[in-house]
């Protein structure tokens, strides 16, 4: 295997890849890019969560009867605050991942593109 003759493939490099490499100020306008979308994703799902968790006590002040609903024996704060915010928190890091993975695929794909 190691000596094989065959001559390795380069990879191909695209403008936009020579771009990123040389650091000139287009792959400079590109990393930004692709960081100010992560930076985006990352601050509206911060706020879906602030308010989802965070309107909640809120919501139990104002309406002081919510407080006392039972479901499954079990008072409604404790059941949204205490167990249901879990899964909502992993739902949300699963959706992050999700599409900051998809941003870097398109990312990659628009540099291999080009």
């Amino acid at each position: 295997m190691l000596a094989d003759g065959r001559a390795r493939r380069r990879p191909v490099r695209t403008p936009a890849r020579q771009e990123l490499e040389d650091e000139t100020g287009v792959g400079d306008a590109l990393v930004r890019g692709l960081v100010r979308t992560q930076l985006a994703l990352a601050l509206r799902l911060s706020v879906i969560v602030g308010l989802g968790l965070g309107l909640l006590p809120l919501l139990f002040a104002l309406i002081p009867g919510l407080a006392e609903v039972r479901v499954f024996g079990v008072t409604l704060p404790w059941l949204l605050l205490g167990v249901l915010a879990y899964p909502f928190l992993l739902a949300v890091g699963w959706f992050h991942v999700r599409v900051a993975e998809r941003n870097e695929r398109d990312f990659a794909e628009l540099v291999e593109r080009s």
